[in-house]
């Protein structure tokens, strides 16, 4: 039987656990740790505990995820043939995208590495190859916090049920 405090922390540890999915695509919230730190209020408030153990590995997780997530694009770049100045305009265009909302999170390291490709003389082609490495970069570091996001989801459910 829920009390009535007891229904308030899992109803925010849901609401955590899915703006941190939300935060998977939405560069404004912290995406995977938003959903670690419903967890953690889900374990630390409620009889509805995990073990040390998996806290740790979660925590691990989360953070190679989340540095990945500003590497990936930039070896995007390099994968797809792209010179130092496409990977400098990829990170580049990452840090300012990241003022710009989610299109810029996008577009940014796109056209950057875009911009950094034809500022050394590659021609339009090999420019949008370099450009599309980061994009698959981004793409790609997407889909692992929407997966790791998903799992926590699970986990969260796994548990009160």
């Amino acid at each position: 039987q829920w009390d009535s405090m007891e229904i308030l922390v899992i109803v925010l540890s849901a609401l955590l656990i899915l703006a941190g999915i939300a935060g998977s695509l939405l560069p404004v919230l912290p995406g995977l740790p938003l959903s670690y730190l419903g967890l953690l209020l889900l374990h630390f408030a409620t009889d509805y505990t995990f073990s040390t153990l998996f806290l740790v590995v979660w925590a691990v997780v989360i953070l190679v995820i989340q540095l990945l997530d500003y590497y990936v694009p930039i070896w995007g770049t390099r994968r797809f043939g792209g010179t130092k100045k496409g990977v400098w305009g990829s990170t580049i265009g990452l840090l300012v995208g990241l003022f710009m909302g989610p299109w810029g999170i996008i577009l940014g390291p796109f056209l950057g590495a875009f911009i950094g490709e034809q500022l050394s003389h590659k021609d339009i082609q090999q420019s949008f190859q370099s450009a599309l490495g980061s994009f698959i970069g981004i793409v790609f570091g997407a889909i692992i916090k929407l997966i790791a996001g998903g799992m926590m989801l699970y986990y969260f459910i796994a548990r009160i049920v």
